[in-house]
């Protein structure tokens, strides 16, 4: 299947990646030699065992992280000082996926960022192996149920939705259909009191100019009912907290969707001398984390009405700001609690008068580096500096609060190591329980997933509208 589908899709997609899919045939023998097509020059990658089925592969070079539930073999691969997720797929697939995700890389939306498809590799005896198709582990990530194997508040659940709702618009705005929305095919970063989610199994989406009507019901329809099943069972290995509603949960997904999607997309109607009410939409969006970049305003033909729509959406106001200002590239709810801190920080040194920017340098360097050079060595790969930043900060206000006084940063951050930093820890045998439970959903990928007829790991079947073209 052609992925541009057509000339209005985005041009930063188009030529995103040099693999070419249309041109791999399933029906065509393997490459005589291995081939690897390789967003990444680290000559590490040239290695690596890739004559040995991946599920072989030496413990040496294997990264002992929770993995989410896949229909394939998944590891996480350490090569050189960078580690990999490395999925062992059918040749076509691996590299169709490959090839959508750099385009949606191209387009700045959350998804993995990948590295490599794994072509022609060939056992001992010479015979041919499935493909692979290697991405980068994104750090501090986790699957949801590594999640709810930690001590969590009993509201994740409808965090994790919150932040998968956020995702799904996102890709939606953008064009893509995923085709197999699920909680499985999500990894989560935490974010402040939130979360953020990241696209990790393209296998089934394709990349469009717009998407109908028909295509994201359809995606929310599927996603409701995936995550009602993944919840139960939750339920039912006793991860999930009694109070939690399972089809409640579920039904949130598809509220906080259209709510958002709304938001983003409805045409604002007033009159001529209520030109203000665009910047209040504009300030709406921004609160919610989005940046305008067009908006379409007209008159009604009688010149009575103005209506304004924004065109044009991006997410990350708040940490673009941040960006600009500090250089810390962060999520968008830490990068608002960051801002506000530097707020407050300029406002108890008196300088509201002088430049943010001049702020922002000297709050680096006698407020964020002091705190964070403060994490201890064996959490440095398990907790972001700006989230640690942020949970001192709310750690510290309900210490003042107990004490009734303000408490010094230096002693909040030491109580916040001692008695909150714990939770982060996953023990090594709650991660063998995880990836043995992911690895119990593995199929054998000679057994396609997909239609027999689809050699592109793409099935139409399973899109609504793969005919139908939104104006």
């Amino acid at each position: 299947m052609d992925l541009t589908g057509r000339s209005a899709l985005d041009p930063r997609a188009i030529k995103a990646t040099s693999v070419q899919t249309a041109g791999i045939d399933a029906n065509v023998a393997e490459p005589k030699a291995l081939k690897i097509t390789a967003a990444s020059s680290n000559p590490k990658m040239f290695t690596l065992p890739w004559e040995k089925p991946l599920a072989t592969w030496p413990d040496d070079l294997l990264v002992n992280l929770p993995r989410g539930i896949s229909r394939h073999v998944v590891r996480f691969v350490r090569v050189g000082q960078e580690t990999d997720a490395m999925k062992e797929i059918t040749r076509p697939v691996a590299a169709r996926e490959y090839e959508l995700l750099r385009r949606l890389q191209k387009l700045d939306l959350p998804t993995v960022k990948p590295i490599a498809v794994v072509t022609g590799r060939h056992d001992r005896e010479g015979n041919p192996m499935e493909a692979i198709l290697v991405t980068e582990h994104l750090k501090f990530s986790l699957p949801y149920r590594a999640l709810f194997a930690g001590n969590l508040r009993p509201d994740t659940a409808d965090r994790l939705i919150d932040a998968l709702a956020v995702l799904l618009v996102r890709l939606h705005l953008a064009g893509f259909y995923w085709g197999d929305v699920s909680l499985s095919n999500v990894l989560f970063l935490r974010d402040a009191d939130a979360f953020s989610a990241y696209l990790v199994d393209a296998e089934t989406g394709a990349l469009y100019p717009s998407l109908t009507d028909g295509q994201r019901e359809y995606d929310i329809d599927l996603a409701r009912t995936n995550i009602i099943g993944e919840l139960m069972d939750l339920s039912s290995g006793k991860l999930l907290p009694d109070e939690v509603d399972e089809i409640g949960v579920g039904n949130r997904l598809v509220d906080r969707y259209h709510s958002l999607w709304s938001v983003l997309t409805d045409v604002d109607q007033f009159d001529p001398d209520e030109m203000w009410k665009i910047e209040q939409r504009v300030e709406k969006l921004n609160e919610l984390g989005f940046d305008v970049d067009e908006l379409e305003m007209k008159t009604t033909d009688d010149g009575k009405c103005v209506m304004v729509r924004p065109r044009v959406v991006d997410a990350g106001y708040a940490s673009r700001k941040l960006l600009r200002l500090t250089g810390l590239d962060v999520q968008e709810n830490q990068a608002r609690r960051l801002l506000n801190d530097l707020d407050a920080y300029r406002a108890s040194t008196w300088r509201e008068g002088e430049d943010l920017e001049i702020v922002a340098t000297d709050w680096m360097r006698e407020v964020f580096e002091p705190t964070v050079h403060m994490i201890p060595a064996e959490y440095r790969s398990q907790i972001e500096p700006a989230q640690f930043f942020h949970e001192v900060l709310t750690h510290r206000w309900y210490l003042a609060e107990k004490a009734g006084h303000d408490v010094p940063m230096g002693e909040a951050v030491v109580s916040y190591i001692k008695n909150v930093l714990p939770k982060y820890q996953l023990d090594a045998k709650a991660v063998d329980a995880i990836n043995a439970e992911a690895d119990s959903g593995v199929m054998d990928d000679e057994a396609s997933f997909y239609d027999s007829d689809e050699d592109d790991g793409y099935n139409p079947d399973h899109d609504p509208d793969a005919a139908v073209w939104a104006s």
